[in-house]
């Protein structure tokens, strides 16, 4: 895992012999699958169809596809994240992760002279457990904050996720405004009071200032894949991650603000990363489409290019190591003294009894 930093400036002062990939597979079989396992899913069915109509497909088409058909698309109807899920990312694993986030935005804030309201954006929220403990520290820190007016902006086109992101987000007792038809359309307040919009698009999100947060987003954009016809080498450009870049930049460069990435990548480096994952474990792209996630590396040095120098691009560095500088050591040590100091204390009240 790698992290990326965009900052707006005022706070810092064709390929030779290359051809695309395309699948005219029948069943969309690699051959490697064991038999049992190789069943006809709808969305299978789907892209037959959609092959017998239209031709052959493109590996980014056949990604996007399987993703984020509005009907049967893997991340339009699976809870996919956790232990019961085909993947766990690092808020399920410990609210450390956010937390120290939490602060790396605050720390940000201050440094661009603590304007007076600031939007935090979420590109592909997951469950909403990342923001539920960034916002833990902005109530714990709410004396920094307090004369900030602070909004949520959530990037979320799938249905499923975005009703498990208000149930971990939102306060029961306000009705969340459902609005199918409108580019807001879904409006809520977080438990501690802060207001939370759901959009499809970014572009649908008010250009304001913002800190803007992507959390295992790039790697599940639709990529293409190239290979050279006399040395078999791959390569992948993934164009919507450079929209997303430059909608980014050209935002930051405007408004103000800061961007975080963090994903799995290199910094161009890499060829062929294109893999599926179910239940934990690797899957094999082309066996039962439409219930297994689908990913690829990202590549940093791409999206430094698609920023076109108009933001300071930071990075990217691995995970381990921005944790640390964030101080994760030093947080750790002091949840293991207070869960030690929790139980000595519940064993002595037992003893009392």
């Amino acid at each position: 895992m790698n992290f990326l930093a965009a900052a707006g400036a005022r706070r810092l002062c064709a390929l030779r012999g290359v051809f695309p990939c395309l699948w005219r597979g029948k069943y969309f079989s690699s051959g490697n699958e064991p038999a049992e396992n190789n069943s006809v899913t709808p969305m299978l069915r789907h892209l037959i169809y959609k092959i017998k109509s239209t031709g052959p497909i493109t590996v980014a088409e056949y990604m996007k596809e399987v993703l984020t058909n509005p009907a049967k698309g893997y991340y339009m109807k699976h809870d996919m994240l956790g232990e019961e899920g085909d993947f766990i990312t690092s808020p399920e694993i410990s609210q450390m992760f956010g937390e120290l986030l939490g602060i790396w935005f605050i720390s940000e804030w201050i440094a661009a002279g603590k304007n007076a309201a600031f939007q935090l954006v979420e590109l592909g929220p997951g469950k909403g457990t990342l923001l539920e403990d960034i916002l833990r520290v902005f109530s714990q820190l709410g004396s920094l904050l307090k004369n900030c007016d602070i909004s949520l902006h959530l990037v979320e086109v799938s249905q499923k996720l975005s009703e498990i992101q208000a149930l971990t987000l939102t306060e029961e007792k306000v009705p969340l405004e459902r609005n199918a038809e409108s580019p807001v359309y879904m409006k809520g307040v977080t438990k501690s009071g802060i207001p939370v919009s759901w959009y499809r698009d970014l572009q649908d999100v008010p250009k304001e200032y913002s800190f803007y947060l992507a959390h295992e987003f790039f790697d599940v954009l639709p990529v293409h894949k190239f290979q050279d016809d006399e040395t078999r080498d791959h390569v992948e450009v993934c164009p919507e991650a450079g929209v997303v870049i430059q909608e980014l930049s050209q935002r930051i460069s405007l408004t103000g603000g800061a961007a975080l990435i963090a994903d799995y990548g290199h910094d161009g480096t890499k060829t062929d990363t294109f893999r599926g994952f179910r239940g934990h474990r690797l899957h094999d792209v082309l066996t039962a489409p439409g219930t297994a996630d689908l990913t690829a590396d990202v590549d940093f040095s791409y999206l430094r290019r698609m920023s076109q120098g108009k933001v300071a691009s930071l990075g990217p560095i691995e995970q381990q190591t921005f944790l640390r500088n964030m101080g994760i050591d030093v947080r750790l040590k002091v949840m293991v003294y207070f869960t030690i100091t929790n139980q000595l204390n519940f064993i002595e009240f037992q003893h009392i009894l």
